[in-house]
């Protein structure tokens, strides 16, 4: 096993090289299953998710082929209907992607449930609706999401999302590129890795028209051919470097980005007092001597990012004042605040609202990540914290994250990654509480 050691107390000052859009490439992976022929994809980043989705794709006889460290090519053409490495599937949230790639390229489809971080129920209901409502037959069992199209081809139809779900918008998107007549997909959302799919679906030959609003019309057409396509870069990665920087009273320029996307980041960050100038394709950061309270509530995008809640909670438990975050999203993602607690914050939560008394100074402890972000989040206050820090269940973390502890490094952190067995004697084990 690994864990992060972090000794804090140093600003972060440089620049950082943000990376592909780690939501934009697990949904485009699958997607390549649909494409008859040669597609290259590049920005891709280099975390475990892209790893997993890749060796997938590959065991469904897809030929993979690496570039360079960012750039893969996928040949699809001869890829057939098999069971996929179910061990693997497990691990990732994405691998209900294919599902719809599955049963718009196979007629059929036998999926897990998704895995990934576990921060409160993820159903799956809106994707199975709009898969039923394009002729497939779902049937959700033992941990395994298995369908069926009869006649092997989806038909278009007029899907309403009972509420507004990134991953059944894209899943119902991949599912209808290949399907006969028109999809059209009411109460969408409209995140910007649902652009960036749309737009690699038909740099491929698609009819995708409509991502970014709630009403996106999918044209079938008779196959995909080969191509280019470039990942956006990732908002969230983004993010969380600029609440680092503002966090530990740094001085960051974040380059490769677009600025439009990190609109309700960067208006957050000036309202506690952060210094945020915009360029046109990155971002300086500077942090406050004394950083105000402020209230946040998640939203679908264009609101504040439920992906970005933990990292600005830490920045709050910093901030003067009392600070509201209210979870407009997940039931359950206060997870990462007992381990806050051990820090030394001040938070109470009840159900999905999260009161922090700021101000106060965070000081080293050993803590665990609980899922992705909540992982950045530790990361960001062992950064800050005095003495040293420990972060252990690391792979959570770099499920999502390029090269995080380098680039950090790089920025002036003192942090590496450090291995302990299992058995270590006298470290006792961290176990993250629900709160």
């Amino acid at each position: 096993m690994d864990k992060y050691v972090i000794n804090g107390g140093k600003p972060l000052h440089g620049e950082v090289e943000i990376s592909g859009a780690k939501n934009a490439a697990v949904a485009i992976i699958p997607a390549a299953l649909l494409v008859d022929g040669v597609c290259r994809i590049e920005n891709l980043p280099q975390i475990s998710d892209v790893e997993m989705l890749l060796t997938i794709v590959s065991d469904l006889g897809c030929k993979v082929k690496y570039i360079n460290k960012s750039t893969v090519e996928v040949d699809a053409r001869n890829a057939t209907y098999k069971d996929a490495p179910f061990e693997l599937m497990r691990k990732i949230r994405a691998s209900y992607y294919l599902i719809g790639s599955m049963l718009g390229r196979f007629g059929v489809c036998k999926t897990t449930m998704p895995g990934g971080c576990n921060f409160g129920v993820r159903p799956i209901d809106q994707h199975v609706k709009g898969m039923e409502a394009l002729g497939a037959t779902i049937d959700v069992k033992s941990g395994f999401v298995l369908g069926d199209v009869q006649g092997g081809k989806l038909h278009g139809a007029r899907i309403y999302l009972d509420k507004v779900s990134v991953g059944a918008t894209m899943n119902i998107m991949i599912a209808a590129v290949l399907a006969q007549g028109r999809t059209i997909i009411e109460n969408a959302a409209r995140e910007p890795h649902i652009v960036d799919l749309a737009n690699f679906l038909n740099s491929m030959g698609a009819d995708v028209r409509g991502a970014g609003t709630d009403t996106i019309k999918v044209n079938g057409v008779e196959k995909l051919h080969g191509g280019c396509y470039t990942i956006i870069p990732d908002q969230i990665e983004a993010g969380t470097y600029m609440v680092a920087a503002a966090a530990t009273g740094g001085e960051v320029l974040i380059k490769n980005i677009i600025p439009k996307h990190l609109e309700c980041i960067t208006a957050k960050l000036r309202e506690t007092g952060t210094i945020v100038q915009q360029y046109e394709d990155s971002v300086l950061v500077k942090g406050a001597s004394t950083l105000r309270r402020a209230n946040v509530k998640t939203l679908p995008y264009p609101g504040f990012p439920t992906d970005m809640q933990p990292q600005i909670g830490v920045l709050l438990c910093l901030a003067n004042g009392t600070s509201v975050i209210t979870e407009g999203i997940y039931d359950n993602r206060y997870k990462y605040v007992s381990e806050l607690r051990k820090m030394g914050a001040e938070i109470q939560v009840d159900g999905r609202v999260c009161v922090i008394e700021g101000g106060h100074r965070l000081t080293g402890a050993p803590v665990m990540a609980c899922d992705l972000r909540a992982g950045a989040a530790m990361v960001i206050a062992g950064l800050c914290a005095a003495g040293q820090t420990e972060v252990e269940d690391i792979h959570y973390i770099e499920r999502g994250y390029e090269n995080f502890v380098g680039k950090l490094r790089a920025l002036g952190a003192d942090i590496r990654i450090e291995e302990f067995p299992d058995d270590q004697d006298g470290y006792d084990k961290v176990v993250c509480i629900p709160v």
